[in-house]
Formats: C-alpha cells, structure tokens, sequence
C-alpha cells in the first residue's frame, strides 16, 4: 500500500500485540487490563509523567465536578480501601496525586513511554497490523490500535490578529505552566467563561491588580459548595462501595444524583417549584439537572430552571448591568453547566471587570493588551480560557490511515459526517478501537464510570478474539449507519443540539457543526454494548486467522 510505505521499517522490539495512546484515565486502565491479559502492552504519552489533562490542566483553580468518590477507579478494592480523597469535588493536584499513586500501585510506567508523541497510524492491509511513527521518526507496530487520548485534550488557541506582537506574558488554561504564575501587581485579562475561566477568574481576582475578563456567552454556573470529608464519612463510603459502584454503573449519568422529581417542572406552582430549585442551589453540585425529569426536552420546563438561575444571579451581583450581561439566555444544559465557587460574587469586586465581547468582539492583540471594536485594554498578562477543539480534535492530530489508505479526517468529512459505531469502532479501521469516542455518552456522563466500562468492554473483546483465533475485528458500515442515526434521532429530541457549544464544535471557527455525544445515558449504553458481545459481537466482522473455523 503507498499509503504505508514510509512506515514499513519494522523492529522486532517495537513490535507489540497492543499501543495505547495516552496515560490519563484511560491509558493506564487499559494498559492495566491488556498486561493482565497476557498482552505485549506498550503506552505512548507526549507528556513526561501519567495524567492526561490532569497532567497539564494546572490553571489555578482548576477542580473537578464529580464528586470525588465516584472520580476514581472501582476495579480494584485494594485501590479503593487504600486512597483517600480529601473533599467533595477534588482539585487537579490531587486528582494527579491519584493517578501517579495508581500507576506506581500497578507498576505501570515501565510500559509507558514518556515524552513521545505518536503523530501516525496507518494499518498495513498484507500484514493485519497497525504501523505508528513517532515525532522523533521511530516505527513500530501492533496487532491492536486503541486511543486512549479522550475527547477534551487538544487546547484551542484562537488566532487573534497580533498575539506575537504582545509584550507581556500569554497562557492557555488548557497548557499550563507546571511552576506557578505570579498576578500579584499585574493587569490581567481573560478570555472566555466556560469551566476553565470560571474556576480560574475568582482566584487571579484575588491576586492581581486589575482583571478583566472578556466575555463572548455567559455560562449557567451553580454552587459546588465543596467541602471536606470527615472520617466517618469515608469510612461508610468505603464500606459500601459496592452499592456506589452498581448505582453509578446503573444510572443515566454515572453520578450520585438521582431524579429528584419524576414529573415535569410545569406540573409544580411556581412556589413549589422555587423550593426545588433553592434545595438543589444550596446542596450544591449538578442536582439543579435532576430537578426535574423535562429539563432537557421541555423548552418550558427548561426556562424555570435557567429564569430561576438568572434570578440568582441578580441577586448576587451588586451592578445590575453587570448581572445583565452575566445572565445566559440559551437553554440551560445547552453548553455545558459549570460548578463555581463565588464566580458570581467575583463581579462585587472592585478590580474586576466585565467586557463583553460579543457586542464588541475583540479586533486583535497589541503588543500593550487587548484591543475590541470600541476600546483598547492594556494589560500586563494575558489567559486563554478558550477550551479545546473536542470530540474529534485530538483524533484529528494524528494522520490515522484504515484501509485503502483512507484518512479517519477524510472519512468523517473534516468532522462533518462523523459515523461510528457505538462511539468504539469505525468502518475500515480493523482492530482499532476508541475509548471515550464520538458517539459514545463521554461528555454527558461521569468519565471514569464510562472510561471503566469501555476498557473492560475493549479488554473482553480482544480476549474473545484471541480465544477464537479471530485476526481482525471491525465495524460493518450498517452497523455504524444505524448507530449514527439513533445517535442523532436521540439527541435531535433534546435540548442539547439548540446551543453553540464545545459540544457541537461551535466554539472552534470553521468546525462543522454537530453534536457527537450518546444521550441515552450510561446504563442504556453498557446494556446496548453488552447485548452486541453476547451475540457474538453482532454488527462487526470478524475475520479468522489461517487455519482458524469460527
């Protein structure tokens, strides 16, 4: 195949039955699962350590928003009786603490290779195998191909007119500096208010001497009213694990919340339905979702829950223009919802200010700070809260090549016509396999909780297919036409696709527009994949090897 040429020096050391790429969550489970299955096993990280994005997601601030102990691992008890969380909604240090305690638990970094960027794959169709280069030019080659990059790991940096030209120091939320950025005496400006700005924007507040934020949409955000843990109650949690593990497996979302009210919220007065939503406000975390069981697919019931925040927001803010520009006026869930703490309260302070660059959207980067259609801001420092280029960015940085030499970005049409099936496979990429991918419920769900389930669903196919002497596996182009489609039936019912979002590739300029999530929640899905592996892994074909009757 032309398309492989280039790839087609092999070494019997760089020759593997597995390569996995990236050593977050899901790189080091799979590698884990793959190692214990007998499997030839070797991780490819561009980063020097294990982490993934909680490697280089150091903005300050930065914290999850899944409750703690639920963002971990649950396949091994040993790892879940050993490793304490400290608080409700865990910050980036200690989510990477967690990590590296896991990989030195399992001696994991000794088939890690750090520092290396994979930039090609290209499946060679004579030999069944896949062929990677590296950045450095090192081939190698594997039986198996599975992405473990995930879906929010490619940093989109927006290409402002002048940004070379800026005298001062420039950061991306999504990149950040592992020795800590100092604000004190600074002017500093941020732009965007998605998870990262709005975790990020209270703490430089404190810090610097002026900031400006620089606002394009107005996000929902409600209280994490994080807290710490005490003893008694990690230890019941820790006794019990086995009821929190079936529960998030079994829920629509993987999270602890459940449907608090299973009626729609126009079936409640507004008094009643006020109650709701304060009880949920000052529990804090994602129970505002859950409220109600129309949130998403009312556009009604939807306006009581995003009215009721805008409310809040009123409240909080003392400058009422302010609040006004803060106040979302999309469907609430729409872009994704943001847990803070005193985001809001951050406005009352009088080093803060509020541009809203939508009205006057920003012309370009002068070597003093920020210039928009209506003012110059002069700044000592500049942060990106930009977010990244989802779903389909990280894929696209590599040159992915299937059969015939086709492109996984040509296939997908640029990301307009993305086809998968069961956000796992893709027609005419045997034996490779994605984890977290488009089409899968990713985004709207609790990651580990999905991340688990498609390592284990990937683990058991590929020890299915050794027991059978199956030599590739790979999705039937029905099969993906028809998981596509219900992808898109499900999610064309909701409120999901009625916003510009990361979620449908709107914040990236030039990226067609679609929304790549599964909908029907976690528990649907596991039961949907499970189904298709007891039938014999039905919708994909599989191919013996010589010699081999299946």
């Amino acid at each position: 195949m032309v398309a492989n040429q280039k790839y087609n020096q092999t070494n019997q050391n760089n020759d593997f039955d597995a390569i996995v790429i990236g050593a977050g969550f899901s790189g080091l489970y799979m590698l884990h699962r793959l190692r214990e299955a007998g499997l030839s096993t070797r991780v490819f990280e561009s980063n020097s350590d294990v982490g993934g994005v909680w490697y280089v997601n150091r903005y300050p601030g930065a914290r999850c928003d899944s409750d703690s102990i639920i963002y971990n691992y649950t396949f091994s008890e040993e790892i879940l009786q050993e490793w304490t969380w400290t608080s409700r909604f865990p910050e980036q240090e200690e989510i990477l603490s967690y990590l590296n305690f896991v990989a030195n638990k399992l001696d994991l970094r000794r088939d890690i290779q750090f520092n290396t960027r994979i930039i090609a794959a290209h499946y060679d169709e004579i030999n069944k195998r896949w062929r990677f280069q590296t950045e450095e030019g090192t081939s190698l080659t594997a039986k198996y191909f599975i992405s473990g990059i995930g879906f929010l790991s490619t940093a989109n940096i927006p290409k402002f007119k002048g940004l070379d030209s800026f005298k001062g120091d420039w950061y991306h939320t999504g990149n950040w500096p592992h020795e800590k950025v100092d604000f004190k005496g600074k002017r500093v400006g941020v732009i965007g208010t998605g998870s990262s700005g709005i975790q990020s924007i209270p703490i430089i507040a404190q810090e610097a001497d002026h900031l400006t934020v620089f606002q394009r949409t107005p996000g929902y955000c409600t209280p994490a009213r994080n807290h710490p843990y005490d003893p008694e109650f990690i230890s019941k949690t820790k006794a019990n694990y086995s009821k929190i593990r079936n529960h998030t497996r079994n829920s629509k979302g993987g999270y602890l919340d459940t449907l608090i009210n299973n009626r729609s919220a126009l079936d409640d007065t507004l008094e009643e339905r006020q109650r709701e939503y304060e009880k949920v406000w000052e529990k804090g975390g994602f129970s505002m979702q859950v409220t109600y069981n129309d949130l998403m697919v009312n556009p009604e019931a939807n306006d009581t829950a995003a009215e009721f925040i805008r409310s809040k927001i009123s409240e909080i803010v003392n400058d009422q223009e302010v609040a006004e520009k803060l106040k979302p006026k999309y469907y609430y869930g729409g872009k994704r919802p943001v847990l803070d703490t005193n985001y809001y309260e951050t406005y009352n302070r009088e080093n803060v200010a509020l541009v809203d660059v939508k009205s006057a959207p920003i012309a370009e980067i002068t070597p003093n700070g920020i210039r928009t259609t209506e003012h110059e801001y002069e700044l000592d420092m500049i942060v990106f809260a930009t977010g990244f280029d989802g779903m389909t960015g990280p894929l696209f940085k590599i040159d992915i090549r299937g059969k015939d030499g086709l492109s996984l970005k040509e296939k997908w049409v640029n990301g307009a016509k993305v086809k998968t099936y069961l956000g796992i496979a893709n027609a005419g990429f045997p034996n490779m396999f994605m984890i977290t991918g488009p089409q899968s419920p990713s985004a709207l769900s609790n990651l580990p909780v999905s991340i688990e389930q498609h390592v284990e669903w990937i683990g058991d196919c590929i020890e299915y297919l050794r027991k059978k002497g199956v030599e590739t596996i790979e999705a039937n182009i029905d099969a993906e036409e028809a998981w596509s489609k219900h992808c898109k039936e499900l999610a064309d019912q909701s409120l999901y696709t009625k916003a510009d979002s990361w979620y449908t590739g709107a914040n990236i300029e030039g990226k067609p527009r679609s929304f790549l999530i599964y909908i029907g929640g976690v528990q649907a899905y596991r039961q949907k994949c499970d189904e298709i592996a007891v039938r014999g892994y039905d919708g994909f074909s599989l191919t013996p090897a010589r010699d081999t009757v299946l």
